[in-house]
């Protein structure tokens, strides 16, 4: 097995990102020996305070992204400001992400007893309680019109802007968009939950893009735990390339949120405020 240099990154110790391995390829009756190129699924465990909470099967690169984007959308810390330190470490059996929190967040994290091994694509792995699975999150304050234009401008974009997805078949994109559609940041990931909590941690990181402006597009269905990301982001549109969940549908219509799912080429099904595509 071959490893493969990951894409550019503020992280350049990091493990390869997608190796080269040797497959039967057969195709109608004949059979060919080929390389293909495969994701990498690397155990992260995310460690507050010098206390493991959960290990998360993730893609190995944009790590800090992704602690930060978890660490706002599970409600650990409530703003950036409030990870004061963060340290990544490549071991033999995976990666930790050593992070620094304030007092008042990590005695709240401790009193949620939640000690979780999340796999890949699970969002809820390990909640101990209907309570602690369940989250109500605060109403996105949402007056941002849109358009249908917008929606198919960066669908038409999305494959393009996948680069690991181009290579490997097998990763989620999540991609920030401007009100016009334009793709302005996106990021990868082998779990869907991964991609979206990657894209928020690198928006924090940014200055100057106003989130409330844009939306966010997803290469997968439209589950649940994704409406609570974005509501934690405070998008006022998500879009998914497949279906949305019931509870999904019912969770955006109470948070304030454009929910459109089957987004394709010349279609799209909006199915929580349509009020807010004008055009």
């Amino acid at each position: 097995m071959k490893a493969v240099a990951p894409p550019v990154s503020d992280e350049v110790l990091a493990p390869a990102v997608s190796a080269s391995v040797t497959a039967n390829d057969w195709r109608q009756g004949v059979s060919l020996s080929v390389d293909d190129q495969l994701i990498e699924e690397v155990a992260v465990a995310l460690v507050y305070n010098g206390i493991s909470h959960v290990v998360m099967m993730t893609t190995p690169d944009h790590l800090e992204d992704f602690a930060l984007g978890f660490s706002l959308t599970e409600g650990i810390i409530e703003n950036p400001k409030q990870l004061y330190e963060l340290d990544t470490r490549v071991l033999d059996d995976g990666i930790e992400i050593a992070m620094t929190i304030s007092n008042e967040r990590f005695a709240l994290l401790k009193a949620a007893r939640r000690n979780m091994t999340g796999r890949t694509g699970c969002g809820l792995c390990g909640a101990e309680s209907l309570e602690q699975a369940i989250r109500q999150p605060a109403p996105v304050i949402a007056q941002q019109a849109y358009s249908h234009s917008a929606i198919e401008t960066a669908v038409a974009q999305l494959e393009s802007r996948q680069p690991l997805q181009a290579i490997t078949g097998a990763v989620h994109g999540a991609a920030l968009c401007h009100i016009n559609g334009n793709i302005e940041l996106l990021r990868e990931d082998v779990g869907r939950h991964n991609a979206l909590d990657k894209l928020y941690g690198a928006v924090c990181k940014q200055s100057g893009s106003v989130i409330s402006e844009r939306f966010v597009l997803i290469s997968s269905r439209a589950s649940y735990e994704l409406v609570l990301k974005a509501a934690v982001m405070g998008v006022g549109m998500l879009v998914a390339v497949s279906a949305p969940t019931s509870l999904a549908v019912r969770l955006a219509e109470q948070v304030n949120i454009t929910l459109v799912g089957f987004a394709r080429s010349g279609r799209h099904m909006v199915y929580t405020h349509p009020e807010r595509i004008v055009a």
